[in-house]
């Protein structure tokens, strides 16, 4: 017999560290609950292409947003699979890449950017409704009223070995990689990547994702959302 699972609103913030296991889970969840699901990185990491594409350089701030303004980003929100595109183009293989991955913490950081991106993020989660929201802001920014805010984390070296294993790289080299994006989104002056007051906090170490998706799946029911 399928589990029948309620059609009212409900709004779930993910937050936490790159490798701590946000976008699994987070579709997981999504899945579960019948829910969209919104990958907030993605949408960062598509104007990040359209950025590089384009040829400024990163530092010029100004022209960055103007980039970012113009580009025609489009992201679907099926947790089974969804696909991003900038100005037609399928882009949601290319903004994996290494060279992406490398500068979208210094496009991220820009203020225009984030205002642009947070706003099309609030109306998106209108529109679902009910929907499970990832990124690095989302319960202290994007949806500060969610149904339930979590922040996952996850040792160092856990966090490295599940990236390393995703990108088929090097474990160190994706170590130093983390902690510059961590450290670099933690300390940006909009919006930097840190857990809402409100948050529950999980670590995810020693945790399957099931696991992880079970514990919300209560924390949900508790609350009468799930």
């Amino acid at each position: 017999m399928e589990e029948k699972v309620p059609a009212g609103r409900c709004v779930v913030a993910v937050d936490g560290p790159s490798g701590s296991g946000k976008s699994t889970v987070s579709r997981r969840l999504a899945v579960s609950l019948g829910a969209r699901y919104l990958d907030t990185g993605a949408m960062y990491r598509a104007l990040t292409w359209a950025v590089l594409r384009s040829g400024v350089e990163l530092t010029d701030t100004e022209s960055v947003a103007k980039v970012a303004g113009e580009a025609d980003l489009r992201i679907g929100t099926d947790p089974q699979g969804y696909a991003v595109t900038v100005d037609g183009i399928d882009v949601s293989t290319d903004i994996r890449g290494p060279e992406v991955t490398g500068a979208v913490s210094a496009v991220a950081a820009v203020g225009a950017v984030r205002e642009l991106l947070v706003d099309r993020q609030r109306r998106l989660v209108a529109e679902a409704g009910r929907i499970v929201v990832e990124g690095r802001d989302i319960g202290s920014v994007v949806t500060p009223d969610a149904d339930l805010k979590v922040y996952l984390t996850a040792s160092e070296s856990a966090r490295a070995q599940r990236r390393s294993a995703e990108d088929a790289a090097d474990v160190s080299a994706t170590a130093a990689d983390l902690a510059r994006r961590d450290r670099l989104d933690s300390t940006r002056t909009v919006n930097p990547l840190q857990q809402a007051p409100d948050a529950v906090v999980l670590d995810t170490t020693e945790l399957g994702i099931d696991e992880v998706v079970a514990r919300l799946r209560d924390l949900l029911t508790e609350r009468g959302v799930a």
